[in-house]
């Protein structure tokens, strides 16, 4: 299949264009950055359907990969997460791109947060064009996701090497099911060969058992070699403080949008991403070792 891949210099997209380029697929990437060989494209700005329709003629399939944590002037979430992929998938309709895979999250319904709302928003347009028949998509809805250059990764590996855990009780205790990168890149490959092609809708895409969210980021001290950190809930007035504090840091990754997101549960079946992986996907004990390299 000749894919555009939009998002393909961010955290995921940089996997899952390995995956599938090792899948036999033609990859064209789209991203902000001009570089050889990208697609130039701006998802703060490019939110006319008219931007798109040109780029997407040609392509067999369209996977979006583009996200951002936090909202930005520079990378407004509205911009980036909605109108722009509602666009793009508008444009895949009319060109005849039959397959979108939309990279989205896990566990945003009923949460308040902008990057919820903003995501559910670009979902919710896919799937109101599967349902119309004008598009054959998939909304893919990974939990926690784990790599080296990941932002939340890198945050949950600084709290794993410290001798004190304190966190938020709602986040400490918040079920999630950690995934790792290299294994939702070849999800999104599954999905676009064989038996894959025939899923459409809202997949989950989470690892093999849930566990809390305090007791992932014990698992990954362990797997670095240290004893067990002592474990304390935050006071909620520091809490608040600290996350407002990251408010007024456009680079940090802990904000008040972190801590309402990491506070939601992020669990769901485990047999959807290992019937695609065809085996199970990796446990979270092994995530230092396969992904931390």
């Amino acid at each position: 299949m000749r894919v555009l891949l939009c998002g393909a210099r961010g955290f995921i997209g940089r996997h899952v264009q390995r995956a599938l380029q090792a899948a036999g697929h033609e990859v064209t990437g789209a991203a902000s950055s001009r570089q050889p060989g990208l697609m130039p494209v701006d998802f703060s700005h490019d939110t006319d359907v008219a931007r798109w329709l040109p780029r997407v003629r040609g392509f067999d399939a369209v996977v979006n990969a583009v996200g951002v944590l936090r909202d930005s002037q520079a990378r407004p979430l509205q911009a980036v997460h909605e109108d722009a992929p509602k666009a793009l998938f508008d444009a895949c309709a009319l060109a005849g791109v039959r397959r979108v895979v939309q990279i989205s999250a896990l566990g945003i319904e009923g949460n308040g947060t902008r990057y919820a709302r903003t995501k559910l928003a670009a979902d919710a347009h896919l799937l109101a064009l599967i349902d119309a028949g004008r598009i054959d998509g998939v909304v893919l809805r990974p939990s926690i996701v784990f790599g080296q250059e990941g932002d939340s990764s890198r945050l949950f590996m600084g709290l794993a090497r410290s001798p004190w855990l304190l966190l938020p009780r709602p986040v400490i205790d918040a079920q999630v099911q950690p995934v790792a990168v290299d294994d939702l890149a070849m999800a999104v490959a599954a999905l676009l060969q064989g038996d894959g092609l025939a899923r459409t809708g809202v997949l989950p895409c989470v690892g093999p058992a849930p566990l809390r969210l305090g007791a992932f980021i014990a698992s990954l001290r362990a797997q670095l070699g240290h004893g067990p950190a002592r474990v304390g809930p935050l006071p909620s007035l520091v809490t608040r403080l600290s996350a407002r504090m990251g408010d007024a840091l456009p680079f940090a990754p802990w904000c008040s949008e972190t801590l309402a997101l990491l506070a939601q549960d992020n669990v769901g079946p485990a047999d959807v991403l290992a019937g695609l992986l065809g085996r199970p996907a990796l446990p979270h004990q092994r995530m230092v070792e396969a992904s931390w390299q």
